[in-house]
């Protein structure tokens, strides 16, 4: 016969009784917390997210991909954060200053006064003994205070001195300036694909942009004035800049993030999660520039993409763009060149200008069969070239007709491309965000009831009553 191979209830081990005490004290302490019970779920009150200074919430949504050589296919997107303008003159001023003053205080200046004080441990007795800072840390407070000249503009002769010898600024044209050989930004990425595809790599940016994008773009062409004002010239600190490769903008965007990080964790409803900055890919581009969500209805995506005005003196409708109205004709909207990153109105996600003023660069490589390696959800196409790729490696996808274009470039679904290292004085960029799903009415929770019935006795759908004290009790639950 068999033995039995299991053991009896009394054949276990007995618990210490200390064991026993803690094992129902914390029973007993399930009734206020539940482990096992996850809350009900109840939608978001209002329509956005607190967004990140300067930048506006694009909701998830639907775009259609489109290729005279291969169809049309739709992709999915979550939401993210969107700058509501072109990045401008001032806010790229602030990035070259910021990297021409960290060169000048740690390698050439090195005075002990531009950098914070190491904090001393303290020893178990209360004594101060070894610095707890492993290295020197800029204290900004000390380099440049709100709207003060940039160190490197001080005009302190030693300092300028000191900055000269060290080439950091250069004579020209009787005005110190900045050497764009010197004043270079590095940062570490993965690359997605190329060469050094899965490997972190340093990529090093000269981050001043090129002022004779104007001359060099529009020969036998008066342009002196933008050569030598557009940039530097206050009067257009909030217009786009332009000049700007793709690699500078993507430089840009990295050190916004190390730069900005403290306005983030401001943010109650952002503070929690690892968020970067980055340029928008030619999807999100699109489905912000179309200002709907349903790419089907194609009124909402007409008006809002193309915003328009009735003129009171001709009675006509005209385009709130700034666009090449026909040859030689510059001046009809409203400027010759540039405009204001807030001039005309925001379509309904509050974005300003995404067709006219400036084209844009997106984050994607361009491929002319892209539709058909990109993923359907968030999809975007990278490729990082070295220097010395061919030029058909260095394409980058550049969206949005600018000030030069005609009107057949303000279509939404218009691609062009440029190399990632040619700069223009036609095309600038604006940043994006990764944003946080909000939880809407479509997916809150439900009575059995109310599926069953559908509607209230009056004819109106009938909706879960929920107290504070309820939701309150709920939402304090540890999941």
């Amino acid at each position: 016969m068999k033995k039995n191979r299991f053991p009896k209830l009394n054949s276990f081990p007995a618990f210490p009784a200390i064991a026993v005490a803690l094992i129902a004290s914390a029973v007993s302490s399930c009734k206020s917390v539940d482990y096992y019970e996850p809350p009900t779920v109840y939608n978001k009150r209002g329509k956005s997210v607190f967004a990140p200074p300067g930048m506006v919430y694009v909701p998830s949504g639907t775009v259609v991909y489109k290729s005279a050589a291969d169809g049309e296919r739709k992709v999915s997107l979550s939401p993210f954060f969107m700058d509501a303008t072109e990045v401008t003159n001032y806010q790229y001023r602030e990035f070259v200053n910021w990297v021409a003053d960290s060169i000048a205080v740690t390698d050439i200046l090195q005075d002990e006064k531009y950098f914070l004080k190491p904090k001393a441990k303290k020893s178990k007795r209360g004594s101060a003994n070894v610095a707890s800072a492993p290295g020197k840390v800029i204290d900004w407070s000390k380099v440049r205070n709100r709207g003060k000249l940039p160190l490197w503009q001080n005009p302190d002769p030693t300092i300028q001195t000191k900055l000269l010898d060290a080439k950091l600024i250069i004579e020209q044209d009787g005005k110190n300036v900045l050497n764009k050989d010197i004043v270079k930004y590095g940062y570490s990425f993965r690359h997605s694909a190329g060469p050094n595809a899965d490997k972190y790599l340093k990529e090093v940016v000269s981050v001043i942009p090129e002022t004779d994008v104007w001359a060099n773009d529009f020969p036998n062409s008066q342009v002196d004035i933008m050569s030598e004002n557009y940039y530097q010239t206050r009067s257009f600190d909030h217009y786009p800049v332009v000049g700007v490769t793709w690699l500078q903008a993507r430089a840009f965007a990295h050190w916004r993030g190390k730069a900005h990080g403290h306005l983030i964790a401001r943010n109650n409803s952002l503070k929690t999660y690892q968020l970067s900055y980055n340029l928008p890919s030619e999807a999100q581009w699109q489905y912000a520039a179309a200002g709907s969500a349903d790419p089907n209805d194609t009124a909402a995506v007409s008006k809002n993409s193309l915003l328009t005005f009735k003129d009171k003196k001709s009675k006509k409708e005209k385009l709130l763009v700034n666009f090449k109205q026909g040859e030689g004709d510059y001046t009809q909207d409203g400027s010759t060149f540039t405009l204001p990153v807030k001039t005309y109105a925001p379509n309904s996600f509050g974005l300003y200008n995404m067709n006219g003023n400036v084209s844009e660069w997106t984050l994607d490589a361009f491929s002319a069969s892209a539709i058909e390696f990109v993923h359907d959800l968030n999809p975007v196409l990278q490729y990082d070239a070295d220097e010395n790729a061919p030029a058909a490696m260095k394409r980058k996808v550049v969206r949005g007709g600018s000030w030069k274009d005609s009107g057949q470039s303000l279509d939404i679904e218009t691609r062009n491309y440029e190399l990632q290292d040619k700069p223009h004085s036609y095309i600038g960029f604006r940043c994006v965000m990764p944003a946080v799903e909000m939880i809407t009415d479509q997916v809150r929770t439900r009575k059995a009831s109310e599926l069953a019935e559908g509607k209230g006795k009056k004819g109106k759908k009938s909706e879960p009553k929920i107290s504070k004290k309820k939701s309150n009790k709920e939402s304090n639950k540890a999941i």
